[in-house]
Parts: structure tokens; sequence; C-alpha cells
């Protein structure tokens, strides 16, 4: 059998056919994926120190976003509200799925909520702290260091409207969050940190320190349901 007649028109246009059904194919597994589970995210800057350094990379899952909003202290993905988002068919895919996006994105601890009280004020012993609902937040995540002292330009006694969320980097002297331009919404959250997956000697799961029960309920719960079906 000759060369020429092995590679026929027939069969390198099926092997072509092939060739992109299998990528299509995976591109929409990909795409299913990091919808509705998550996607992995790298961490560019300082402003979480010491939680999450430059260069981490993280798992930022999307599971439970679609049963539970987001608890206190968490740690999200979101698009900060200063940026304008494209609002076209392609722009909405890149965003919901990951892939190809280009969009800028923060990450942030969550410190507050909708109707939260929050008051970043001096203590009796003229520390800065953050108060929650009248209380002074024990943090233990927090890079060692002074809070920059607020000014009448910041937000630094608000309420936090419902449906939003006031978020700060735990490294407070280093970060561009909630107390200079406001507030989350829902709708611009990505997705929650839950998991270091590099470098090899920092792998641990992302937890919320303040919970009692750092178990993940909102997957359990979603777990319990699709069970149940």
């Amino acid at each position: 059998m000759s060369f020429k007649k092995f590679f026929t028109k027939q069969k390198i246009k099926a092997a072509i056919k092939e060739t992109i059904e299998t990528v299509v194919t995976v591109l929409i597994m990909v795409a299913v994926i990091r919808f509705f589970i998550g996607e992995p995210r790298l961490i560019p800057s300082g402003s979480m120190h010491p939680t999450l350094i430059e260069g981490d990379r993280l798992f930022i899952e999307r599971v439970t976003h679609f049963i539970k909003k987001p608890d206190r202290f968490d740690i999200i993905v979101f698009y900060p509200p200063t940026e304008e988002l494209e609002q076209t068919p392609w722009a909405w895919f890149t965003r919901l799925t990951g892939l190809f996006n280009t969009d800028i994105a923060y990450i942030k601890r969550i410190v507050g909520v909708g109707g939260d009280k929050i008051e970043i004020k001096q203590d009796d012993s003229d520390k800065t702290r953050v108060y929650l609902n009248g209380k002074a937040l024990d943090e233990p995540y927090i890079l060692d260091g002074e809070m920059p002292t607020c000014t009448s330009q910041m937000n630094c006694s608000v309420t936090v409207p419902e449906g939003e969320y006031f978020v700060m980097g735990d490294n407070r002297a280093n970060s561009y969050d909630s107390r200079y331009w406001g507030y989350v919404p829902e709708n611009r959250i990505v997705g929650r940190a839950v998991f270091r997956f590099w470098p090899v000697w920092r792998i641990t799961p992302i937890e919320n320190p303040l919970k009692t029960d750092n178990s993940d309920n909102g997957l359990m719960e979603l777990f319990s349901k699709l069970n149940q079906k």
C-alpha cells in the first residue's frame, strides 16, 4: 500500500474532524467544571500577608455559591466595583468559566455582611482595631503592625447594605479594600478560596479562622441534596 493511498483525503478529513470534536469536548468539560466546581488562581500581591503570599496558587470553589451566601471571614475572589466589566456574551462566558478572562480580580477577607455595622477606630490603648456590631474583633490572621488611621475620605464607620460585603486584606497597611472603595456586590464574587495547592511546601486548606467548625457545611449540604435525588 502506497503512502498516498494510506493518507487519502477522506482519512485526513476524518482525522481533522475527530481532533476538532475532541478539542471541543474537552473545552466544554473544562468550562463546565470551572463554572460549577471551581478554578485555580494565582496570588499576585502582598495584600493578604501573612495568610497568602505572592506566588501561592489557590483553588477557588464556586459550588457553595449556588446554595448559600459567603460567611464573615471567608476569603473570596471578586471583581472590584471600581472596575467596569464588559457586558458582551464573550465577556460573560470568560467570567463564568474563568477561561481566557482578563478582568482584574481581587482577593480579600470578608469582614462584614449585609446589615453589619463596621467601625474602624482606636481602642483604649490607642491601637486601631475593627469593631463588628459594637465588639472589637480578635483577628489572629492579620499581619503584625499598625493599621493605618482612618481619614474622613475612608469608609470607617458604615452599615453594610444587604446583598453586599465589606472586605479587607490581612495586610491592613498594604491593602486597597473596602475602606477605600466601598462594598462588594454579591454578583461580583467569583468564589471562595478553599485550598492552596502550590508551592508544595505550603499545601494546606484555607480555613475560616473564626469558625468553631471548619467542616464545609455548604459542600456537605449540596452533596446531601444530590444524594436525595
